[in-house]
């Protein structure tokens, strides 16, 4: 019998505004609290502890799996304080767990910050719209938001896959199906195969991780749907350039043609810890797919891409480094999580010292209002 309850380690998680919980042999219970790691103060974790305590949340699929295949994913409702999404795996021999809170109430585009763009994005009837960042940046919330905006206000079908379902949509304005990969279909590729059949409006692909889901997406999208989808992409060029090699040389160039006629934004994200008051803050990468960045698409030049976003600020678009910048100048984040999660790390120390120094400032603003980063003359 494990000696610490699953329980009382879900509600401390939860009450504590935590992110994510750890249980791995060798160490105390961890939190991860604002971006940081926080072990608490209880005993050190034994096999016998996480094997009881995996045993205790895992169902009998997801413990098959771990059996078979040394780890599983899942998702779990915990009371009506939240839902978890599980990921438990076998290192050194023993049971490791990591649970992801997913927190019961959404966030507005407000209070995520999103371009004010986003809204009228997601009334298009078609296309394709990727979310893209590293593992733990939020984009599950920002494309939960999304859902729920067009749940909320618009009379469509909407059809999730998701490994696992994370954030729960009930029926409002739209109707919502949720589709969970190993529990109501197989996989990505084999639910996207079928989708087309159950007159959707809108999809939303959890990850698009193969070449047959991606293909599967872009058709859709193509064929009269919006389908959001998410990568683990940094940059809104490095997106585009990603998705074109997943495919063999020969069917590039029509995968570009596709692309830069079905591809509508892509919100590049990550989130860094704040500095003027407790929680974590989102900076965005913002592409806007107009005319002139369909041909870029198109042409082979989504090097030009960065020098689009710079100049498409009328449109909404920014580049991610200059997001970062304005937090640093506002005194929301650090100067070393501006360069270290920047694109351009040495060209961001560069700017970071002239905002210290007042040779930058926060001169004019942007399509939303907020200000943004000018030399000053």
């Amino acid at each position: 019998m494990a000696t610490i309850s699953i329980e009382r380690l879900l509600e401390t998680c939860i009450k504590r505004g935590a992110s994510d919980l750890h249980l791995h042999v060798g160490r105390p219970p961890t939190l991860r609290l604002h971006g940081r790691l926080r072990p608490l103060e209880t005993k050190i974790l034994e096999p016998p502890d996480t094997l009881a305590l995996m045993k205790a949340i895992t169902p009998e699929r997801a413990q098959q799996e771990l059996q078979e295949q040394g780890g599983t994913d899942f998702g779990f409702e915990f009371r009506d304080q939240g839902r978890f999404r599980t990921s438990v795996f076998q290192q050194r021999g023993n049971i490791s767990l990591t649970l992801r809170l997913i927190p019961s109430q959404l966030l507005t585009f407000e209070e995520i910050g999103l371009p004010t763009i986003t809204k009228s994005l997601c009334r298009r009837p078609r296309g394709m719209f990727l979310v893209t960042g590293p593992t733990g940046c939020g984009k599950t919330t920002t494309l939960g938001t999304m859902i729920n905006y067009i749940n909320e206000n618009f009379d469509k079908h909407i059809i999730t896959v998701e490994d696992p379902v994370e954030y729960y949509h009930p029926h409002k304005k739209s109707m919502v199906n949720q589709r969970e990969v190993g529990v109501d279909v197989p996989s990505f590729s084999e639910a996207l195969r079928r989708v087309l059949r159950m007159d959707p409006d809108v999809i939303l692909v959890g990850e698009l991780r193969d070449l047959e889901t991606i293909e599967s997406a872009l058709r859709a999208a193509e064929t009269g749907h919006l389908v959001f989808g998410t990568l683990h992409t940094t940059n809104a060029q490095g997106t585009v350039t990603r998705i074109v090699d997943q495919f063999p040389v020969n069917q590039q160039e029509q995968v570009r043609v596709q692309l830069a006629s079905s591809l509508i934004a892509v919100l590049c994200q990550t989130l860094l810890p704040r500095i003027d008051i407790r929680g974590r803050i989102a900076a965005f990468e913002f592409l806007v797919v107009t005319n002139a960045i369909s041909n870029l698409i198109r042409e082979h030049k989504e090097f030009r891409i960065p020098s689009s976003i710079q100049t498409g600020k009328k449109f909404g678009m920014q580049l991610l480094d200059d997001h970062l910048l304005r937090f640093y100048a506002e005194g929301k984040i650090s100067e070393e999580d501006a360069v270290d999660h920047s694109q351009s790390p040495a060209e961001m120390r560069d700017k970071v010292e002239a905002v210290r120094s007042g040779r930058l400032t926060l001169a004019s603003r942007d399509a939303d209002g907020e200000p943004v980063a000018e030399l000053r003359k």
